[in-house]
């Protein structure tokens, strides 16, 4: 029988990834006796009944099933923590693995083609590490020791959130949820809508399947001075107005729905919970659903930030563009988005907004999204271009800081970021 081991799996802005193993070795080991190359990792992707998957070979090329297995290389041996941090001497052992587009079999979810809507979920990696060389010399040195027991998944980024379901009889929405750390004031609310990949039944993707969890973490806590997190998840998509075809028709079945489960999340923490600070936000079929409640609840909402919005402007009538010229929005696209054109939908809108006077509506119009942190990288070693609908990889990193003029966006006299600019807005009462 082998050695245990831990999977850390971290939510990068590529998605879910199991970037490390942790190993737990028969005696502690130090620094100077690890080498990565003297180990062997071997890695098969199940499905939670055991069977061997198959996976999409890209986002784009979903149909396209590639095996779901591989070798992993291994980039650095340390000892560590339990948590994976780095120290001199122990008996935990890191793997620290590369990870994103280009390693396929190190990803934590994948789209289920069972359904027509492709949500993704999390699946089983299945490890055999093996110490081809040794690990130390004389009696205690380790040789030949395989690690093949999984003793636990470890994904931090997503522990703070907590898990309910709405009231609604008709369509129950289930969502995650992040409470502040500390609640002596009242704090905002942040929304965030998934796009059409995280819906479905596993709720964790709805809140990781992108790096939402940013949202919770100490910079953006300090820039509001703290907030809620509210991650809602559709059992279909968002856009799904009850006819079976996901088509453009601007309607939503889960509208009042969602608006219930709001009010329910706002009374429920009503003593600590600013209704004048309530922000709405979400990418592609999200951000068609942050359209239609900004359309049907424009008085509701401090500010917005649509990320890749599927709402096509025909369906917005000059009525709601009166309504929300005076709702603070901050749009975000890429140019070179094939999977929503942005000329029928954000760029037309945002036009037309501008055209009826809009004092604070904004629109970051990226050429293309690229890797901006050194995290991930093509084959080349340049920083990793991902397709032109992953406009979210910016907004989430909050790198977004120019108009749509190339222009600085300012509060207060002084150059901001889309999430430092959306923690300045507070709901004006007419």
């Amino acid at each position: 029988m082998g050695q245990q081991y831990y999977q850390i799996i971290e939510v990068t802005d590529a998605g879910p990834y199991v970037t490390r193993l942790l190993l737990c070795m028969p005696r502690p080991v130090r620094a100077e006796e690890l080498e990565p190359e003297r180990f062997s990792v071997y890695v098969e992707l199940k499905d939670r009944d055991g069977s061997r998957l198959e996976i999409p070979k890209s986002f784009l090329e979903r149909d396209q099933m590639v095996q779901s297995c591989a070798y992993r290389p291994v980039q650095r041996a340390f000892p560590s923590t339990m948590t994976g941090e780095e120290v001199p001497e122990s008996r935990i052992v890191a793997l620290e693995m590369p990870f994103g587009p280009a390693w396929d079999c190190s990803c934590a979810l994948i789209a289920d083609h069972r359904n027509m809507n492709g949500h993704g979920r999390y699946i089983v990696h299945q490890y055999r590490v093996t110490c081809t060389g040794p690990i130390g010399s004389g009696e205690d040195a380790l040789w030949g020791e395989i690690f093949d027991r999984c003793a636990g998944v470890l994904n931090p980024m997503i522990q703070a959130f907590q898990q309910d379901v709405s009231s609604d009889p008709q369509h129950p929405i289930r969502y995650g949820y992040f409470i502040p750390r500390t609640l002596e004031a009242p704090k905002a609310l942040i929304i965030y809508l998934h796009g059409a990949g995280e819906g479905g039944q596993d709720l964790p993707v709805a809140y990781s399947g992108h790096k939402v969890p940013e949202l919770t973490g100490e910079r953006v806590q300090k820039l509001f001075g703290g907030a809620f997190v509210l991650v809602p998840q559709c059992d279909t998509m968002w856009m799904d107005d009850g006819s079976g075809e996901y088509g453009d028709s601007g309607v939503s079945i889960y509208t009042e729905a969602l608006r219930g489960l709001i009010g329910e999340f706002m009374e429920r923490f009503r003593c600590v919970l600013d209704p004048d600070r309530v922000y709405i936000g979400g990418d592609s079929n999200g951000g068609f659903m942050t359209m239609r409640m900004l359309m049907s609840y424009p008085d509701l909402f401090a500010g917005a930030f649509p990320i890749c919005e599927a709402m096509p402007d025909e369906r917005i009538t000059d009525e709601q563009i009166e309504q929300l010229r005076t709702v603070p929005i901050w749009f975000t696209h890429a140019k070179n988005d094939t999977t929503v054109n942005p000329e029928t939908t954000v760029a037309a809108t945002y036009r037309r907004l501008m055209a009826a006077g809009a004092g604070n509506c904004h629109f970051t119009f990226w050429d293309n999204i690229v890797d901006r942190h050194g995290r991930i990288r093509d084959a080349e070693g340049e920083p990793y271009e991902y397709i032109g609908h992953f406009a979210w990889v910016p907004v989430l990193n909050d790198d977004c800081r120019l108009d749509m003029d190339g222009q600085p966006v300012l509060l207060n006299g002084q150059p901001v970021t889309l999430l430092e600019w959306l923690a300045g807005q507070k709901r004006q009462h007419s």
